[in-house]
């Protein structure tokens, strides 16, 4: 169990109408590799990692580390969603400490266009902002990558700046929880 300030990880298990975001296990592994191995997968993200590597190294249970959900359908992983520190030597901010949580996704290409990452994401920012009400949520993502553009607007995240990074234009937005009053 790890902190972060007041937050103890891993919290229980959250379920949504159709998934289980919890804490990595070892039945993951297999999902991890093929997450990281696919192309699919990693055409925004610097490209997929070779499978033979990633069976080498990859720990029994990967994943396993404060921010880091499993998302599951019928019992078996389909993705992940980490809320990370983002670094503060990249370009993108909103505030001048720099120290923002960020969002990011992965999903396996079978669970693509069903509606998964949005509401996986959905329940993840809802937990952290139960955990951490006065935190705001970073994203950032190629401007090229349509699916993932489409769902920041989904989720609430206003762009706060483009900037160059990795060789193509980023897009760069934040998330406010918001309460009803």
């Amino acid at each position: 169990m790890t902190e972060r300030g007041s937050v103890v990880w891993p919290p229980a298990p959250i379920k949504t109408e159709r998934l289980v975001l919890r804490e990595s296990e070892a039945r993951d592994r297999a999902a991890f590799i093929d997450l990281f191995a696919s192309p699919e997968v990693g055409t925004y993200v610097g490209g997929p990692r070779s499978r033979d590597e990633l069976e080498r190294t990859s720990p029994e249970v990967p994943g396993r580390r404060f921010g880091l959900f499993v998302v599951e359908l019928d019992g078996s992983m389909i993705g992940m969603i980490t809320l990370d520190q983002r670094d503060a030597e990249r370009p993108g901010h909103v505030r001048p400490d720099a120290g923002e949580t960020e969002l990011g996704y992965l999903f396996l290409p079978r669970a693509w266009g069903r509606g998964y990452a949005a509401e996986a994401c959905a329940a993840a920012l809802g937990w952290f902002a139960d955990a951490l009400p006065a935190e705001p949520v970073v994203l950032c993502t190629q401007t090229a990558n349509d699916p993932s553009m489409r769902l920041a607007a989904k989720l609430g995240f206003i762009e706060v700046e483009r900037f160059e990074e990795y060789g193509a234009e980023q897009w760069f937005g934040v998330w406010r929880p918001t309460y009803d009053e």
